[in-house]
């Protein structure tokens, strides 16, 4: 076998031709907006490197990785210092007050392990808590704004765990950048100020209205100095200490004071939820694609599963001969329907529901799904299969509103890679600050808001410890032979599955360079209506899709792909040109 994993069944390892996919997860409502505005595009130029790379959606994150690379440091040690600056240039996106998924490539031993430090709900947490007092769900921005939306953070755990496990200087060293910024300051990005200014609730959370807006209550102009002493003073602490400083003592006293003081809106969270936290090891999700080997999270998320039922059921045609167009774009966002149909039914944190991974990405059973695709009609709304090694469990479908977050792609110089999707969920989460100079996140909202349908519940309803459905997909890919081959994934809420198969297929299909395949028009469906990109080459493939009867809606499609191919001379890399970020290395 070209390569093993502890966390990799044995079904899996003795047949990687077997679908295993796993899903990324937050209750995706399939017309929901886009998680983050859009605030322009940005022509960008392929990045190249014969020895590491790293890509993030922000120039200063990325930089921070390659000056931690070249000190020597592994993928993992980048990818913290990555996530700890993006906290200061992207606050809107992730940070330490948020959650993420962490896929991570051992190259010398061969080893594939993948790390939940998705957010939990607190012990106090029922069922309904997301209805309002006429047992109706809550409008969104209601449930979003204060304490009651705040999952436990899951992020700051995750990281030193990753560094206890792949780490190669010293944990302190990696937090030098991050510090250095917080204390000298950065310059206020353009899609920052242009955030700000779309932002309606921030400014109301006093901190973070003297932090990013100034006294008339405009957001700080771009090239502003922001700086962050605050931010500085907690990473110092969690440098020294660890990630006990963050789960206990006084940064652990804060966060709860700020989710359960909020006037309007307050949570439940307490210090033994903090304390309590755990990060869990899942088992990588690895599947057949043509010639390569995808592997990405098992539940909570439900990426992995969704992309993979995707391309296999694009495996039955010929999509490397049609090429980017409306006729691809029929089968793709098809394919799209039936995916996430299974995934509104089945997919939810595994220690609450009986996931049939297995099955959904049995390749039978997807060749099954395929065959519902007609090439001349849309097949409106899809229904969920029934796939092999299903419980006898009375559930509903759940969806939901999933957003913002970031992506973080790495390799280092003897070839170990990270895939890091990290995320506080809307765009500046729960608009709340801490003291300590970081947002908190509103993942509960991931959850469905309504606990049952017609009587059933729904796998992703609000339970007390769980984590909510993903749809967060960070992927690696492997040749026919066993090596390494590509490293990506992407933001964007529940769209992150369309964003990561397009990926994947302009990458292994249509052979695109990682920029072009990045900046490729996003194009997709979420079980409802057909999204095309409006303003890319995409709008183009309307009255095609329209003929074959698709209700077809051109909308912003923001994603944020970072994306690294290996090559026999190197890395070539790709960072979406819809945000700021880079892909840069020596």
């Amino acid at each position: 076998m070209p390569f093993t994993s502890s966390a990799i069944g044995t079904r899996s390892i003795l047949a990687l031709g077997l679908w295993l996919a796993a899903a990324a997860a937050a209750p995706a409502q399939t017309n929901a907006p886009a998680p983050e505005a859009a605030t322009g595009r940005t022509a960008k130029s392929l990045g190249t490197a014969q020895r590491y790379m790293a890509a993030a959606a922000n120039p200063l994150a990325a930089a921070a990785g390659r000056e931690i690379l070249r000190a020597g440091g592994s993928a993992t040690d980048a990818a913290i210092a990555i996530q700890l600056v993006l906290n200061l240039v992207e606050p809107q996106s992730s940070g330490i007050g948020g959650g993420a998924f962490f896929v991570y490539w051992d190259e010398a031993g061969r080893q594939l392990t993948t790390l939940d430090g998705r957010e939990t709900a607190p012990k106090a947490a029922k069922p309904e808590r997301f209805l309002g007092a006429d047992g109706k769900p809550m409008k969104f921005v209601d449930a979003v704004i204060g304490g009651r939306s705040v999952g436990v953070p899951g992020t700051v755990r995750l990281l030193e765990d990753a560094h206890r496990r792949w780490g190669k200087l010293p944990w302190a060293e990696v937090f030098a950048p991050a510090i250095k910024l917080a204390e000298e300051g950065f310059a206020i990005s353009p899609r920052l100020n242009g955030l700000l200014a779309l932002e309606k609730n921030l400014g109301k959370d006093s901190r973070a209205a003297a932090y990013f807006y100034e006294a008339d209550g405009r957001p700080k102009a771009v090239g502003t100095i922001l700086k962050n002493p605050a931010f500085a003073t907690t990473l110092r602490a969690i440098a020294g200490r660890g990630a006990d400083a963050f789960y206990e003592g006084k940064i652990a006293e804060d966060i709860v004071a700020t989710v359960t003081g909020h006037k309007d809106n307050p949570g439940d969270m307490t210090l033994d939820d903090l304390t309590a936290y755990k990060v869990e090891e899942r088992a990588p999700v690895c599947g057949r694609y043509r010639v390569y080997t995808l592997c990405g999270m098992g539940p909570p998320s439900s990426g992995a599963v969704a992309v993979q039922q995707i391309l296999g059921m694009l495996e039955t045609k010929d999509i490397a001969r049609l090429g980017p167009g409306a006729e691809a774009a029929h089968w793709f966002t098809e394919a799209n329907k039936l995916a996430f149909a299974d995934r509104a039914l089945y997919l939810g944190d595994p220690a609450f529901v009986s996931v049939p991974t297995l099955g959904l990405i049995d390749e039978e059973y997807i060749r099954e799904r395929a065959r519902l695709i007609s090439p001349d009609k849309a097949m409106g709304k899809a229904s969920a299969g029934n796939p092999p090694n299903k419980r006898a469990l009375l559930l509903a479908p759940s969806e939901g509103v999933e957003n913002g977050t970031s992506h973080i792609s790495v390799v280092d110089g003897q070839g170990n890679a990270v895939s890091m999707t990290t995320t506080i969920e809307d765009g500046f989460g729960a608009r709340l600050m801490t003291k300590g100079g970081f947002l908190l996140n509103n993942e509960l909202t991931d959850f469905s808001f309504a606990p049952s349908e017609d009587g059933k519940p729904v796998a992703n309803r609000v339970e007390p410890g769980k984590r909510p459905r993903s749809s967060m997909a960070p992927t690696i890919v492997f040749d026919a032979f066993g090596r390494l081959y590509a490293v990506t994934g992407s933001p964007g809420g529940s769209q992150i599955i369309g964003y990561v198969a397009k990926t994947l297929v302009a990458l292994l299909d249509w052979k695109m360079d990682p920029q072009r395949a990045v900046d490729l028009a996003n194009f997709g469906n979420r079980n409802g209506p057909t999204e095309l990109e409006k303003g890319s080459e995409a709008e183009s493939w309307k009255a095609a899709l329209e003929a074959k009867g698709h209700e077809v809606r051109l909308i912003d499609m923001t994603s944020g792909i970072q994306a690294i191919v290996k090559t026999p001379e190197g890395y070539l890399g790709g960072a979406d040109g819809r945000r700021e970020g880079v892909a840069v290395g020596d």
